[in-house]
């Protein structure tokens, strides 16, 4: 059984899929702004991971591939864990939908069993789901995750608070935009977040559990300000280049450790949290 019901705990195992240079090709048709460098994006994902070693995480990577998607290496969207197993979302972007298969082959190798799948028309990605805590599932329904895949998760979770809240539309579908592109939980009391975008639900909700919310400026909202990766707690890793929402993680008590990622992150708009799935936490 994995101990995962929990966003903030020690980071103890996590998987996360290194970039191939074939599937840089297929930028453009996955929205990436850019073009990646394929050496230079290695050499960042090999120092992503070495940060997260120096945590004291061991990292698995995997090995199933996924040809021409330079969308694989975030591993965080494919599948959702729980204290009993993986469960194999089914993403909202279609060009995504061989992902789930291989990361659950790559868990299953790692002795974590499959526990549910996703079948149409549900569709939910990972980054639109976190842990409030091990009995409160948050979750965001969006252009990403639609009502049939929340359902179908609350199904596959009894006993789970699954709460939904709605996204805002901001850019349309041809964006993504996660629950996780506005919210990242630092502690059990403590978040970072970009409060213009929440759902006033969701804010009342973190209020009433007494979550203080470090709020990232409007500035570094679209440089993913709000996503950052609790190696413990209130121990984070974020993406380097947002200083002041930096600034105000350390002034709430965050050893904050940093990370370049100008061609895994910034180009493909994916921050730390999208570029792990945390397996054992603790």
């Amino acid at each position: 059984m994995t101990q995962i019901q929990d966003q903030v705990g020690r980071l103890r195992r996590v998987y996360a899929r290194s970039p191939r240079p074939e599937d840089a090709l297929a930028w453009g048709s996955y929205g990436w702004h850019d073009a990646p460098d394929p050496a230079r994006a290695m050499r960042e994902h090999e120092a992503f991971v070495r940060e997260l070693e120096r945590a004291g995480a061991e990292v698995v990577l995997g090995t199933s591939t996924v040809g021409g998607d330079p969308d694989a290496i975030y591993a965080y969207d494919p599948v959702l864990l729980c204290d009993a197993g993986a469960i194999v979302l089914r993403p909202g972007k279609e060009g995504r939908r061989a992902e789930p298969d291989a990361v659950a082959n790559d868990l299953t190798h790692q002795g974590i069993g499959v526990v549910g799948r996703l079948e149409p028309p549900a569709t939910a990605e990972g980054g639109d789901m976190l842990w409030l805590d091990e009995r409160t599932l948050i979750v965001g329904r969006g252009y990403r995750t639609n009502a049939a895949g929340i359902d179908a998760v609350r199904a596959l979770l009894p006993g789970t608070d699954v709460r939904s809240f709605d996204l805002p539309h901001l850019r349309g579908p041809s964006e993504c935009l996660h629950l996780m592109s506005l919210l990242s939980p630092l502690d059990r009391d403590l978040a970072v977040a970009h409060l213009p975008l929440m759902p006033v639900a969701l804010v009342e909700l973190l209020a009433g559990r007494g979550v203080e919310l470090v709020e990232v400026p409007d500035e570094e909202f679209p440089t993913m300000g709000p996503n950052v990766l609790a190696l413990a707690p209130r121990v984070a890793l974020a993406l380097e280049g947002n200083p002041e929402t930096r600034r105000r993680m350390e002034a709430a008590g965050v050893d904050v450790r940093t990370y370049r990622g100008d061609e895994i992150s910034r180009k493909g708009d994916g921050g730390p949290t999208c570029l792990t799935r945390p397996l054992v936490r603790g």
